[in-house]
């Protein structure tokens, strides 16, 4: 493998859960086999390229707490080419509270299953109400070299090359909670790499978080 692209194409059993997201305070779960994310992936894919004008060089910030989407795009912005960066972003993605001063700004909801918002984010493209409609293959005619920056957070700048150098495989199943961006760009390449999954817990208190490690098979970490 050479490049963060080629993820979730290395799935030996695609129908199995990739991500698995709760939110304990509404009592969300969303599952998401590797056959899934990379239906999301392609749609959100195709959204960055075919409307944002987003590939190779592109700078994406991705404001969103720990959650499904977020993986997704975390992996979008790798399929297209592009860096998933904290500062400097040509795109910025919000969730709810509409927080962004990119020059190009859309935002997510949150809503259970990617839902729209119920009145339009005004100067934002709503995600739920433009990325369904795209494609669900996706064909990237300037695909990421190993070469290409995947990563520029907290100060420290990385190549799809490095990431796949710096990041250990993991088979487990991996509860978390959430974290940075930086945290889940690493988990999600760690578990594609590793044919492993990840289970991630909002707003949940302790004795919660055990019950679900305890239901998915998960171990904390």
């Amino acid at each position: 493998m050479r490049t963060l692209d080629q993820l979730l194409r290395s799935a030996t059993d695609p129908s199995q859960p990739l991500v698995t997201y709760y939110d304990q305070s509404t009592g969300e779960r969303v599952e998401l086999s590797t056959t899934t994310t990379a239906n999301w992936v392609a749609k959100t894919s195709n959204f960055l390229v075919d409307e944002l004008d987003a590939g190779p060089g592109s700078r994406i910030r991705i404001g969103l707490p720990s959650h499904w989407l977020t993986t997704v795009w975390i992996l979008s912005a790798w399929n297209v080419g592009a860096a998933v960066v904290d500062h400097s972003a040509d795109i910025g993605l919000s969730g709810p509270d509409l927080v962004a001063d990119e020059p190009v700004r859309v935002a997510a909801s949150l809503r259970p299953l990617g839902g729209r918002f119920a009145e339009p984010p005004a100067g934002f493209l709503d995600v739920g109400a433009e990325v369904p409609g795209h494609g669900d293959h996706f064909m990237a005619l300037d695909p990421p070299e190993p070469s290409t920056p995947a990563l520029d957070l907290e100060g420290t700048a990385r190549t799809h090359a490095d990431v796949l150098s710096d990041v250990a495989p993991d088979p487990g199943r991996r509860l978390v909670v959430p974290g940075s961006i930086r945290r889940d760009a690493e988990l999600i390449a760690a578990a594609c790499l590793g044919g492993g999954s990840l289970v991630i817990v909002a707003s949940a208190t302790p004795e919660q978080i055990s019950r679900v490690s305890e239901q998915e098979g998960a171990d904390p970490g």
